[in-house]
């Protein structure tokens, strides 16, 4: 790798850290500047602007969260069990990139009020959306999971009450709103999603 993309990678993986911190709006060129220790023109020798360096900065902090969330997925046969590994990935593994969930931030922030932001954490959204329905589909094929289960309803339920968890998890400054959905989606996998065929891997 050259000297100028490590450069680049460096400003990308700083900023993604400070703008999930303080959001985008929160961060001034001065901020950016601290964080990666670059003059202005230093960073703007890699980026035409402060919203380019967030949209990268977006999609680096999105793609370390899904890694710990899809984190030893391919491992588990079951469907139904790759499901509860996810959820349990979302509770249990810490992001490296300071500041909590990149999606929810972003969603947040950028409500009507940054369009390139809205649609970096929409697109995020909708690739979520499609890796759990794609395991749920897969599982409905295999038999692993009830027909009549609805993989985008489902993969809506496990998005919204995780990310909703999260929020108040992090307004009160402890894990029992994480933990208790958790065993809640745990529940509704096990008694409405599971097929009755697919017995329940031993724990």
């Amino acid at each position: 790798m050259s000297k100028g993309n490590k450069t680049r990678q460096r400003i990308v993986s700083e900023a993604a850290a400070l703008f999930n911190k303080q959001g985008f709006a929160g961060s001034s060129m001065a901020d950016l500047m601290e964080a990666t220790g670059l003059e202005k023109g230093g960073i703007y020798r890699h980026f035409s602007s402060k919203e380019e360096v967030a949209a990268e900065a977006f999609d680096y902090a999105w793609q370390v969260a899904t890694d710990l969330r899809m984190h030893d997925l391919d491992s588990v046969a079951n469907s139904v069990d790759r499901l509860k590994r996810f959820v349990a990935n979302f509770v249990e593994r810490r992001s490296p990139v300071p500041g909590g969930c990149p999606l929810l931030n972003t969603a947040v922030e950028a409500d009507d009020g940054n369009p390139v932001m809205r649609e970096r954490a929409r697109t995020a959204l909708r690739q979520w959306h499609s890796q759990l329905s794609s395991i749920t589909t897969s599982g409905i094929r295999k038999g692993e999971i009830r027909k009549g289960v609805s993989p985008k309803k489902l993969a809506t339920l496990i998005v919204s009450s995780l990310e909703g968890a999260l929020m108040i998890s992090r307004l009160e400054r402890s894990n029992e709103a994480l933990r208790g959905v958790q065993a809640h989606l745990n529940d509704h996998l096990e008694a409405e999603v599971r097929s009755r065929k697919s017995p329940r891997k031993p724990s």
